[in-house]
């Protein structure tokens, strides 16, 4: 029963951080940043954030310095959404899943021409 609540928890922050995530002002955090995934610990105290950029792993790299010094607006924001009695404290996590699966996308386009 407790990994049924964390999953739905876990999906509650995703879809939260996604619609925070249009509202940060942060001019590190621009061009295609999206969050892959989002995994919390059993008390509820911590959760990464795992984030991706179409524009490659530098730009998430760069995005997640940008995130990270948003954390506590992001934090307060996902508080007053979720009504959580404890919001986790977010750490965010540069991720390279959207690149790797734009490059796979390609290859297989153009194995398709040949």
């Amino acid at each position: 029963m407790a990994s049924y609540r964390m999953d739905r928890t876990s999906e509650d922050i995703l879809r939260e951080l996604t619609a925070i995530l249009r509202t940060v002002k942060d001019p590190r955090v621009t061009g295609l940043v999206s969050i892959v995934r989002v995994e919390v610990t059993s008390d509820l105290s911590y959760a990464k954030v795992y984030v991706s950029s179409m524009d490659g792993f530098d730009a998430a790299k760069t995005a997640v310095k940008g995130l990270t010094s948003a954390a506590g607006y992001m934090r307060h924001e996902l508080g007053a959404a979720l009504h959580l009695r404890h919001v986790p404290e977010l750490r965010f996590i540069a991720d390279d899943s959207i690149e790797y699966s734009a490059h796979i996308a390609k290859t297989l386009h153009d194995l398709e021409k040949q």
